[in-house]
């Protein structure tokens, strides 16, 4: 199962951070394991923390890199930076979910790549840093974790509202509108979608998340990254 035999040294290394051992380890801990195992404490305290840290360190930096953006156009950015489909990138970015505490049927219906439970899990880390080494050192690790998603502005628009970039994208390839197909897994209370969208002759990418319009919009992302991408490849060959 994911987490069980990995090592935290490694993720403090991904990471760029050394902090207490147990305390990272609680980080990792999902509630699914902890009821597992006689109801031992899980991350939740540690993620309503870190998403505090989360958002001040982004409001900041916006603030004082977009003197001339206004308060409108702060929040949307923030909301982007902070949503749980970032931040799942961000985690995946980093290999997170090999580390992640899941109890058993968490961790067979494909936990570890949830994004729901990816974003959790950085922020509970977040946390953990801030307790553990002080507030400086927790912005820093908030800003190198959102650096990859800042090189690229106009990811702003599409993480905001990915199924709506898709379509526009689709429309400059004169392509037909995307296609989604949707299935779920798991009992009933406690589903996974699974999304798979297609762009025809342009790109197809899958998502999941706990709600049907969550995998469609992970999925969507997904896809408007990987044909943004060869899009980028493409001018630059012919330039």
């Amino acid at each position: 199962m994911p987490g069980e035999s990995a090592d935290v040294s490694e993720l403090q290394a991904r990471l760029g951070v050394r902090i207490d051992p147990e305390l990272l380890t609680l980080a990792l801990t999902h509630r699914s394991y902890a009821y597992e195992h006689g109801g031992i404490p899980n991350n939740e305290r540690l993620e309503f923390l870190g998403d505090s840290i989360l958002g001040q360190a982004v409001t900041v930096k916006l603030f004082r890199e977009n003197p001339r953006l206004d308060e409108g156009g702060l929040a949307k950015r923030r909301a982007s930076l902070v949503s749980s489909v970032a931040l799942a990138e961000v985690a995946r970015g980093i290999g997170l979910g090999e580390f992640i505490l899941l109890g058993r049927g968490e961790g067979s219906s494909g936990g570890a790549d949830k994004s729901s439970i990816l974003a959790d899990t950085v922020e509970a880390i977040i946390g953990a840093v801030y307790l553990d080494a002080g507030g400086d050192v927790a912005t820093d690790l908030v800003l190198r974790l959102i650096e990859p998603l800042l090189e690229n502005p106009d990811r702003f628009g599409a993480a905001m509202d990915p199924k709506t970039s898709l379509q526009e994208l689709a429309a400059r390839h004169a392509a037909p509108p995307p296609q989604y197909v949707v299935t779920d897994t798991g009992p009933d209370h406690n589903k996974t979608f699974h999304a798979t969208v297609t762009v025809d002759g342009v790109v197809t990418a899958t998502g999941e998340g706990t709600s049907k319009k969550n995998a469609e919009m992970a999925a969507a992302l997904q896809a408007w990254t990987l044909a943004s991408a060869r899009d980028g490849h493409a001018r630059a060959s012919r330039g």
